[in-house]
């Protein structure tokens, strides 16, 4: 049996109000600002595709959001994807000094804003007076989103993977659930059957959860093995260094026992050299994914892979 929650969707309008007048609206605000409709038709057909395994349709997966268009994991890189048909998007999760829950990948936030420092030595109202930064380290209006003003816009539209919340996802645990939002979310781990088991047992049956299986390690096939054996999941992300490794030709049979193969196209020693940054300027190197029985693709080119599976048929 896959691991998912068990419950029915409902139809929630969420309203937020500001004034007619205020002129210094942030860009974020406006996107917080529309009503927000959970589309139960929308998010059933993810969920039902997401645990299909058998169809031909590929999931795409964007990695901390569209942000070759918008600063990573801020509302308007979810937007983005929202708005382009993408199934799933990744951001990343940091709490703060004061224990509330931030985006944000990197434990400082150096990279992306223009802060200094680590996000743990920072409170949420400090944090929200900075600017995320674009791809190009130039400070822009978008703000540090939280976890829940994530999960808000995701409601209803696309599923969410929930990346560096593992070790605190009992906290993120009850703001999906205060968003009505448990069954859209998807965590992963680098994790044995019983690690799983043994530390995040009360949730397996709540959301989804992934195992990360590194085909490089020399117990791989164990791993696998064991989840097939004792309960099938939702799917496996697989880091495939070389595209020569032997464990590849299981794809299929795997996908034939009721679990989903996800492989990330973000760097080359995910797939073996077949990587979205050779599939901008060829996008025939995505073949690689699709003639190995993979069927979600993580990736930091998602309109790129969009257009690609739509001319093949592999997506709506």
């Amino acid at each position: 049996m896959k691991l998912k929650i068990i419950g029915l969707l409902s139809i929630v309008v969420l309203s937020f109000s500001c004034k007619k007048n205020d002129s210094t609206l942030s860009k974020d605000n406006e996107i917080l600002e529309k009503t927000v409709i959970s589309d139960t038709s929308k998010i059933k057909k993810l969920i039902n595709n997401l645990e299909d395994s058998h169809n031909n349709e590929i999931m795409v997966v964007a990695h901390r959001g569209d942000w070759r268009n918008a600063p990573e994991n801020s509302l308007q890189a979810i937007q983005n994807c929202i708005d382009m048909g993408v199934d799933m998007v990744e951001i990343d999760v940091r709490k703060t000094k004061d224990g509330q829950l931030v985006l944000m990948h990197d434990t400082s936030i150096d990279r992306t804003t223009n802060g200094k420092g680590y996000v743990n030595e920072w409170t949420l109202d400090s944090l929200r007076a900075l600017k995320l930064l674009d791809g190009l380290s130039v400070p822009t209006e978008h703000k540090i989103p939280t976890l829940e003003e994530a999960l808000l816009l995701c409601k209803g539209k696309i599923l969410v993977n929930l990346d560096k919340s593992y070790e605190i996802f009992d906290q993120c645990f009850e703001i999906a659930k205060k968003t009505q939002t448990l069954n859209q979310v998807v965590i992963k781990g680098n994790k044995t059957k019983s690690e799983v088991e043994k530390e995040f047992g009360e949730y397996l049956d709540q959301v989804f959860f992934m195992p990360i299986v590194r085909l490089s390690d020399s117990d791989a096939d164990n791993t696998i093995d064991e989840y097939l054996e004792l309960e099938i999941p939702i799917a496996f992300e697989f880091t495939v260094p070389q595209d020569t490794i032997s464990i590849i030709d299981r794809f299929k049979s795997i996908r034939e026992k009721g679990a989903g193969v996800w492989v990330n196209s973000l760097w080359s020693q995910h797939n073996g050299g077949h990587d979205d940054e050779k599939a901008a300027l060829d996008s025939s190197v995505y073949d690689w994914f699709v003639n190995n029985n993979i069927d979600m693709i993580q990736t930091d080119r998602p309109a790129l892979l969009l257009e690609y599976l739509r001319d093949k048929g592999l997506h709506d």
